[in-house]
């Protein structure tokens, strides 16, 4: 499998939940339309699809071209964090929209921008139609599988994972079937199986073993294994791949366990992406930087901006920012009970319990408790929530 596919593979299922916190995309008019001038220079990725852009400028009906450029605008915003680029990639594809077809290329990368948006029965849909176009492609599968995972239907992922064990490199296909596994009540056989696979894959594309460490060190710390789900961590870091996820998820790690300081060291810059600006706030706060009134200032000047255009991308985000920095409990569990229509992961239910304990509202977590009790998830932290709101054993 090409190194660029490992990455789309792994960008499925690792980044898939992270999307829908980034702010709405802006949608230019046309492709003529100068919506800022981005500081490509900085970025060889970006300066690629801006060489892209000017080809296409002479070659309009090149389609092949357009859904390239798209796929790599997408690719731009879920590494970078700007939503921007969800908004470019959209008026890519749009002259396309009336005569797409059979081309498999525009039907995934549109199941993606969908999902981003929040738009899963539709990104579903369109990803099921690339994966009839072309069945040998793993990464309509890849999608489909990290879109049912976020809305907590297990089996029907589960199914999507046993698909890309004919399509895609073991160590994948794998990955995909012990994420399943860990949220359905097997975490520690999850961890052993993922561990042992990447044990015996050790010149898997960086990508790839990003991917992988992130999700053992996910394991890990619900395990109780604190110094092991660390070296996860660094070991995805040390793969040098700029990846929000990551850096959101280990600065989290950083911040629970009071070392604020190294989690603002770890973001330093990254105030475009709302995920990790709340992180920066969070750290600041915890850390009582100088600039964390400035971070604070920012998100609640972004939240109420989505909040006015009618955006609910924002909210898992912003009921953990109404709550840890603002401390409104009332209104972060009106965020967290919204939040919760959309998406049931792991982090949906901890921010919905939190939230409820909070405002003294513990029926307002059932949905939390129920999902839960039902998928048999293991997390110390959420069975210490369930007892504290009267729904643990």
């Amino acid at each position: 499998m090409k190194r660029g596919a490992l990455r789309r593979l792994a960008a499925a299922c690792l980044l898939c939940s992270c999307a829908g916190a980034f702010a709405a995309p802006f949608t230019p008019k046309s492709d003529d339309e100068v919506v800022e001038r981005l500081p490509l220079a900085a970025d060889p990725s970006a300066r690629r699809v801006e060489a892209m852009r000017r080809q296409l400028a002479s070659r309009p009906q090149d389609r092949a071209l357009r859904v390239e450029i798209a796929r790599r605008h997408f690719e731009l915003a879920m590494a970078q964090g700007d939503p921007r680029f969800v908004g470019y990639a959209f008026a890519d594809l749009a002259p396309m929209a009336k005569d797409a077809g059979a081309d498999a290329g525009y039907w995934l990368v549109l199941g993606q921008l969908q999902q981003y948006s929040h738009d899963f029965a539709t990104a579903l849909e369109s990803l099921a139609r690339a994966a009839t176009l072309a069945p040998q492609d793993p990464q309509p599968v890849a999608w489909r599988a990290a879109i049912l995972m976020v809305q907590a239907r297990y089996a029907e992922a589960d199914a999507e994972c046993e698909r890309l064990a004919a399509l895609a490199e073991p160590l994948f296909a794998t990955g995909c079937a012990a994420y399943v596994q860990a949220a359905t009540g097997a975490l520690r056989p999850a961890y052993e199986k993922l561990s042992a696979a990447a044990a015996a894959t050790p010149r898997a594309a960086p990508e790839l073993q990003l991917w992988v460490q992130t999700r053992l060190a996910e394991m890990a710390l619900r395990l109780g294994g604190d110094a092991a789900a660390e070296k996860h961590f660094r070991a995805a870091l040390a793969q040098g791949i700029t990846d929000q996820f990551l850096l959101g998820a280990y600065a989290d790690f950083l911040i629970d366990r009071k070392r604020p300081a190294e989690a603002l060291k770890l973001l330093a810059g990254w105030e475009r992406s709302d995920v990790l600006l709340l992180r920066l706030a969070l750290a600041g706060k915890a850390a009582s930087d100088a600039k964390a009134a400035d971070w604070a200032s920012q998100l609640k000047e972004r939240f109420a901006e989505a909040a006015q255009r009618g955006d609910r991308l924002h909210e898992q985000e912003a009921a953990r920012f109404a709550l840890d920095v603002q401390g409104q409990p009332d209104e972060a569990l009106r965020l967290a009970t919204s939040n919760w229509q959309q998406q049931k992961e792991p982090r949906d239910a901890q921010v919905l319990m939190r939230t409820a304990l909070a405002a003294r509202q513990p029926a307002a977590a059932k949905p939390a408790l129920d999902w839960l009790a039902a998928s048999r998830y293991e997390d110390p932290q959420l069975q210490d929530l369930a007892k504290q709101l009267g729904g643990g054993k």
